[in-house]
C-alpha cells in the first residue's frame, strides 16, 4: 500500500497529535477527507496579552495573535477570541464582538465562543463579573483560572480543571 509521500506502510494510517518518537515528514497540504474528524480553531487575541499564545499551546489550534485568520490560506475560520478578565481585556473584548455583530469581520470566519483568561489569582470584582454576564449574554463565554505555571512558561501541565467545558470544545480532554 502506498502513504501519502509514495512510501510503503504496512497498514492504515494513523494521524497523531503532539509529540511522536520519531521525526515523520508529513505531506505540504493535508488531506481534506482526514481533517474532516476534528474541528479545528483559531485563537484571536483581541488586545496584547490576552493568551492566545499560550491557550493555542494548551488546547491546540492555530494562533492568528491579533490578526484574523485567512481561511483562504488554510486557517481555520473558527474563531475563539481571548481577552483578560480586567477592565481593558474586557473593552477590547466587547469592541471585538461588536465587529461581529455588525458583520465587519472578514468573510468566512465564525465566532465560536469568547475565552476569558484570568488577570489575577482570585475572584473578579462585582463590577467586572457584571461586564462578563453581559458578553455572555451574547455569545458562550469560557473562563480560563490564572495559572501560575503558565506565568513562568511551564505548559505541560493538563489545561486546569476549570475550563474542562473548553477543553472539549476543543477536543483536548483535562
Amino acid at each position: 500500500m502506498q502513504g501519502n509521500a509514495g512510501q510503503a506502510t504496512a497498514g492504515p494510517e494513523i494521524w497523531v497529535r503532539g509529540p511522536v518518537g520519531e521525526a515523520e515528514v508529513l505531506p505540504q497540504e493535508p488531506d481534506p477527507l482526514s481533517a474532516a474528524g476534528a474541528r479545528r480553531f483559531s485563537w484571536v487575541a483581541t488586545h496584547g496579552g490576552a493568551g492566545s499564545t499560550t491557550l493555542a499551546a494548551v488546547f491546540g489550534g492555530h494562533d492568528a495573535g491579533r490578526n484574523w485568520p485567512r481561511p483562504e490560506h488554510g486557517e481555520p475560520g473558527s474563531v475563539l477570541l481571548v481577552g483578560r478578565t480586567h477592565a481593558a481585556g474586557l473593552d477590547a473584548v466587547s469592541h471585538t464582538l461588536d465587529i461581529f455583530r455588525r458583520g465587519d469581520a472578514p468573510p468566512g470566519l465564525d465566532l465560536d465562543a469568547i475565552v476569558l483568561v484570568a488577570d489575577a489569582p482570585g475572584r473578579l470584582p462585582r463590577q467586572l463579573v457584571q461586564r462578563v454576564k453581559v458578553i455572555g449574554s451574547v455569545v458562550d463565554v469560557h473562563r480560563v483560572p490564572w495559572v501560575p505555571a503558565w506565568r513562568t512558561g511551564d505548559l505541560t501541565g493538563p489545561p486546569p480543571r476549570e475550563s474542562a467545558a473548553l477543553a472539549r470544545l476543543t477536543e483536548r480532554t483535562p
